[in-house]
This record gives structure tokens, sequence and C-alpha cells, in this order.
């Protein structure tokens, strides 16, 4: 199996010749075309003695970028032998995990994406086996692997069984969810269907050249020896050999139920995903600090767009057809790996946002340094607009907090949460589009490359994060909500919060205080947004944005004020020890002029 080389770059030390670069450059493409995943798979499903086939296996192994992204996949199931439908579930279990698999976002980490799937399957046969007598049982075990590049995943439930052979021995990856029974063999803890709450065991690690993976389910492996399995793998090489060797020995030593056997041999690892291959870029020499006039890999430096403590920003001219760029980079130590990694972390997750509410990440195959190129959009960010003194009407804030909402439900859409709304990265371009910039603290499959865990703004940040709580969608609307409020007054909801601050959250201030003409539903809105507890918020951006879209014809309600005694606890204690304290003293000051009297 052959697929086109993915992107990334090697290069030479910095001082280097340009040839000796180019011959780098190439030796590095030629070796990655070379370093694509390729398997050879064999399946086989026999009857047995039983009436029908309630097993079932699969496997998908696409080309090009979606290996490297998502892998090769095979999967097995068995149905739950003796109920109507179990034949159906297993069916229905691994053709739509094989289906629905590849089309979750490629931001999503394997795990992640399996499970998104496997809970949706689980629900669905859950619910019609509840609505439907005749699909009471409908419920079935299965076993998933997945190979990228040099990594396997599985997941499990049930009895099916994973296996590995490496270097002649075979390893289980799996346990079987089984009861013991004192009248019955064994009987199942978990299958997909059999409750609504599924709950799924994950396990990953490394492949190697050569490996073999074996997908059994019971009535295979309960017929062979562990022994007999290691016998017959290293008999019959070819895979589709060897998993007709193993039903067919199964049947002969008496099963009693359904075998099937999937068999996958690695016949050569590769890279993982883009990801791993822009990893692979962490040697590439940092550009050196660039001024106004000067050149590198065919760019021209025109403008310092941006300077922060750990990136530069600039605005270039390609040489080979005049486009105007930006180049993003570090300014932090060379050596820094972290920093190096987080860079292209944030190139990997912007490669993977295709929207016009975003800046496109655009190719440039001569990158000899470390940097990656966005699409250019003259403009400015909406903090400049307000420093500027742009007064925002409300009208223009919900148009713009409706491209927002729209913008950061696509990001959420990929599972990936901001983590730095606010105006600075909202870019208002010549051509009216509302863009969301830099996503260099952005968080995406478990991965967040920060020095602190939550490393937005403080005065944008929800209540939630100062307690250590992880950025969540739920903190990118708070964010929303703060930056359509900041827009309209110059002001924040609570007041605010300065670095290393740890504030205490009330009730926020009704934005009409400081902007009178504000609809009374648009303030039910933000108030909404901007809510102090997370259940009170909106759950979704298309929620929040569907109340955007209503306006005055459907208005949210009022947010109800709480009582003074829920918004400062403490307060009625207070005052009650102040007033003790004025009527002691009032009382010591009548004993001491009757004394003197």
């Amino acid at each position: 199996m052959q697929a086109p080389a993915a992107p990334g770059l090697a290069s030479a030390p910095a001082t280097d010749a340009g040839a000796a670069r180019s011959a780098a450059r190439a030796a590095a493409g030629r070796s990655r075309a070379e370093e694509v995943l390729a398997v050879a798979i064999g399946q086989s499903s026999q009857i047995g003695t039983r009436p029908r086939n309630e097993d079932f296996c699969g496997a998908v192994t696409p080309d090009g970028d979606e290996l490297s992204i998502k892998g090769a996949m095979a999967a097995i199931a068995d149905g739950l032998g003796g109920h109507e439908g179990g034949h159906e579930a297993s069916r229905y279990a691994v053709r739509g995990l094989c289906a629905d698999y590849y089309a979750t976002p490629d931001s999503l980490g394997v795990p992640q994406a399996l499970d998104r799937v496997l809970q949706s399957l689980n629900a669905w046969l859950h619910d019609y086996a509840l609505r439907a007598r005749e699909a009471a049982g409908r419920a079935t075990t299965l076993s998933v692997l997945v190979l990228r590049g040099t990594r396997y995943f599985t997941a499990h439930v049930g009895d099916s069984r994973i296996y590995l052979v490496r270097d002649g021995e075979l390893q289980r990856l799996t346990t079987d969810h089984l009861w013991d029974h004192p009248e019955l063999k064994a009987v199942l803890k978990r299958a997909v269907g059999l409750d609504k709450q599924l709950l799924v065991d994950y396990g990953d690690g490394e492949i190697r050249t050569g490996d073999a993976f074996v997908l059994l389910t019971d009535g295979t492996w309960g017929a062979l020896k562990e022994s007999t399995i290691s016998s017959i793998l290293a008999a019959e090489r070819d895979p589709q050999a060897a998993a007709d060797a193993l039903t067919r020995s199964a049947l002969n030593n008496g099963a009693q139920d359904n075998a099937t056997a999937l068999v996958l041999q690695v016949l050569r690892t590769g890279r993982a995903q883009l990801r791993d291959v822009l990893v692979a870029d962490i040697g590439l020499p940092l550009p050196p600090r660039l001024q106004i006039g000067d050149g590198i890999d065919g760019l021209q430096i025109e403008q310092i767009v941006h300077e922060s403590r750990a990136t530069l920003l600039y605005r270039v001219r390609r040489a080979t057809d005049g486009a105007e760029l930006v180049l993003k980079t570090l300014r932090a130590d060379p050596d820094d790996p972290q920093a190096k990694a987080a860079l292209l972390h944030e190139e990997w997750l912007a490669r993977r946002v295709t929207s016009h509410y975003f800046p496109q990440v655009v190719p440039h195959p001569p990158r000899l340094h470390l940097y990656y190129l966005m699409s250019w959009h003259p403009g400015a960010t909406l903090s400049e607009r307000l420093a500027a003194g742009h007064r925002f009407t409300a009208p223009e804030t919900v148009q713009l907090g409706i491209r927002l909402l729209k913008g950061l439900g696509g990001l959420h859409r990929l599972s990936i949460v901001h983590r730095d709304i606010k105006p600075e990265n909202l870019h208002l371009g010549a051509d009216g589009r509302l863009r969301i910039l830099d996503l260099g603290v952005a968080s995406s499959d478990g991965v967040e490359f920060a020095e602190i865990n939550n490393p937005g703004t403080p005065s944008y940040m929800a209540p939630e994060l100062f307690a250590g709580d992880p950025a969540s969608v739920s903190s990118d609307l708070y964010a929303c909500g703060v930056t359509l409020y900041q827009l309209l007054t110059r002001r924040y909801p609570y007041g605010e919060v300065e670095p290393f601050q740890n504030p205490r959250f009330g009730d926020p201030l009704p934005p009409t205080r400081f902007r009178p003409d504000i609809a009374e539903w648009l303030e039910a809105v933000l108030l909404k947004a901007c809510a102090r507890d997370p259940k009170e918020r909106f759950e979704t951006a298309e929620e929040f944005l569907l109340a955007l879209e209503r306006g005055a014809a459907r208005p949210l309600s009022a947010p109800r004020r709480l009582p003074l005694a829920r918004r400062a606890p403490g307060l009625g204690l207070r005052w009650l020890a102040a007033l003790s304290l004025l009527a002691n003293f009032v009382l010591l000051l009548l004993l001491l002029a009757r004394k003197s009297g």
C-alpha cells in the first residue's frame, strides 16, 4: 500500500550551503515516502453448528493522508447468542464503526474518536431495543484495533479478544468482561447495546514491522489453546491462510459457536499522522531576527505585524507570485523544544481549520526554517478599533457576535477549545469578514502547550478556570460573552482582573448600567453568557447564536437576581457582628455615664 509523501521538511544546519540543504530535503522526502504504513489482512468467519452466523468482522485500509491521520482499522463482533437481533447488532456495530470513525474530526485522538462513535452506536442499539420488542437482546461484543504510524490502539467490550504476536510470542491485549455463573459457562458483563452507559477498555502501544495482530470471537479462542493459536500463526505466514486455519481448527476441535478470526500482518510501519510529521521538523533552525527588507526562503519582510514574549509575526511578500502572507515564528530560545513543539502543534491545528472565519495556512515548500505561513488580510482587530475610539452599536455588536459564534462553533465541532477569545484575537478585515486569530494556546486531543494549565487573559477567563478546572466549550462561550459585553460598554461584567489575581465573583453588572440604550433581550443574553455558574450559561455556540439571531422576536427570560444572602453568604453575619459591637459600645457608654452621675 502506497500513499503520497506527507508534508514536512528537514534541514541541514543553517550554515550549510543551499545545495546541501536541497540534498538533505530530497533525502528526507524519499525517506518519508518509504515510511507509509502497510498491512496485510486476512479474515474468516464460519457458521459452525449454529443456525445462523452472529459474528461479523471488517477492516478498512484508507490511502494518503487519511491513513496517516486516522490509520487502518479492524473490528470483530459477536452478537448475543440466543437473542433475536444479535446477528444484526454485530453487523450494525462493525459497519457503523468502520464508516463513522473516518468521519470524526481529524483533531480528535484515536481513543476520543472511537469513544465518540461507540457511545453513539451503543445509544442507538439500547434505545431501539427498548422501543421494539422484537429487538430485545440486540447487543454485541466489539473489539477494535487501529494501526497508525508506529502505534496501535485498541477498544474493547465483551469477550472477543485481541492478541499481539511479536517475535513468536503471543500476548493478549484485552480482558474478557465476564461474570462467573454457577449454572452457566459465563455471562457477559458488558456489550454494546446492553446498557445505557457503555464502558470501553482502551489500550495502546508501539508496533514494529513483522508484528501480527489477531482478533478472535469466543467461538474461536474458546476451542483453542493459546499454544495452538501460536503454532498456527507460526506455520501460516499469510494472513488469510492463518485466519482460515484458526476458524477451521476451532470447528474441528468441537466449537459449539460461530468461529471468526481476523489477522493483520504489519509489513511496514509509518509516520503516525501529519502532526508527527510536523514534529519531525522540530530540528529546523529558527529564523534570525528579521528586519524590513530582509529575505528568507524566497520571502521578503515588509512589516513586523506583532511581537510578543514568545512569538513574532511578519507580513511578507512571496517572490514567486507576489502574494502577501503572514509568517509566524518564535523569538524564544532556539534550543527550547517545548516552544518549538507548541508552534508545530499550532500549525497542525490551523491546517485542520478550513473556514473563512480563520486565517488559512499557506503551503510553502522551500521552508528551511521553523515557521509557518498564513493568509494576510488587511483590517484591524476589535481591540484596535476600541483603542481608536470606535463606539460599537448594539446591532453592530450582535452581528459581530453572530459571526464569532459561527466560527467558534466550527472550531468546537473539531474538538478544539480556543482558550483565549478576546477583542485582540478577533480581526475585522477590510473585506468585512470577522476572523478568529491565534490558536497558539488552543487545546485539542488532550494536548495543551502552555506554561500554565489555563493560559487565557484573566479578565476573559471563566470563574471555574481560577479554581483549576480545564478550559472547555463553556469557558470559550463565557469569553465570547465578556467580549461582546466589552464591545458595548468598554467594561468587564465582573471588573478587570489583573494577572496572578485570585478574583471573587458575585453577580455580573448589568450592561445597561453603562449603556442604557441596550435592549432588555440583549442584556439577558449577555448576562446568561457571562453567568458565574457554567450550568446557567449557554451549552453550545449554536444555542448562543440562536439567542442572538432570534433577538427581540423570542427573547430570553431575564436572569433572576439572587437574594443578597445568597449573593454574599457571609454579609449577614458580618452585619450582625457589627450591630452587636455597636450595641455593646452604646451600653458601655450608658453604664459609664450612669456611674459618673
